[in-house]
């Protein structure tokens, strides 16, 4: 399989992960239709086509045989594609339930921090596993550092943010860790951490589909 992908599984898998984007986009819009307004169409097109983007450009850059060149750039595209889902995750959240200055206000920070980390990709594709892993997980907590928000989001919802919070929190210990690590050549860390990826993912989907969709704004 090695001769046909270069990293298979983990390629694969997140080949199974933009199917789903692809779906969770049509519910997410469908939702939005039925029950919200602009301001929940937008934000929630915003979420999926970040996580539909993080999920083709995974697949693409692992599967493919390429230059080293060619890889290197998917590899950058790859990593700032996940500093625009944490953003994009962020955008229903801070358009729907905490819309308002508070929203407004979190909305900037978190996107300014997500386009800085695209422009540190493009100039640092080298930076140490850690470094990048330890901004994700702090541009994903960041609602966290202002708790107070926390009570406008609707409790379901909030449960559900939690979750998806965890899983990709879990995945990027793996990932950093390198542990646990089974079967290297073909399901180690890089492939669990994918699936904790995948759980983050549906996680929020749930949310914002579920729980943020019939939110007031």
């Amino acid at each position: 399989m090695h001769a046909v992908f270069r990293d298979p599984i983990s390629g694969l898998t997140h080949l199974a992960g933009a199917v789903f984007a692809i779906v969770a986009l049509c519910i997410l819009a469908a939702q939005a239709a039925m029950y919200g307004g602009v301001w929940h169409m937008v934000s929630f097109m915003i979420f999926g086509a970040t996580l539909l983007l993080m999920f083709a450009s995974s697949t693409v850059y692992h599967l493919i045989h390429a230059s080293e060149d060619v890889i290197q750039w998917l590899k950058r595209i790859d990593h700032m594609a996940i500093f625009l889902l944490i953003a994009g995750t962020y955008t229903p959240i801070c358009l729907v339930p905490l819309h308002g200055s508070s929203g407004w206000w979190l909305f900037g920070v978190v996107w300014a921090l997500a386009l800085t980390g695209v422009i540190l990709k493009l100039v640092w594709i080298s930076a140490p596993r850690w470094f990048s892993t330890v901004i994700y997980v702090l541009m994903g907590w960041l609602v966290v550092f202002v708790y107070p928000l926390l009570d406008q989001i609707p409790a379901d919802a909030l449960k559900w943010i939690t979750y998806g919070g965890l899983s990709y929190t879990i995945g990027a210990v793996v990932y950093t860790t390198k542990w646990p690590n089974p079967w290297p050549k073909w399901f180690g860390f890089h492939e669990i951490w994918h699936l904790f990826v995948i759980g983050g993912g549906f996680c929020h989907f749930w949310a914002i589909a579920f729980h943020l969709a019939k939110v007031p704004v």
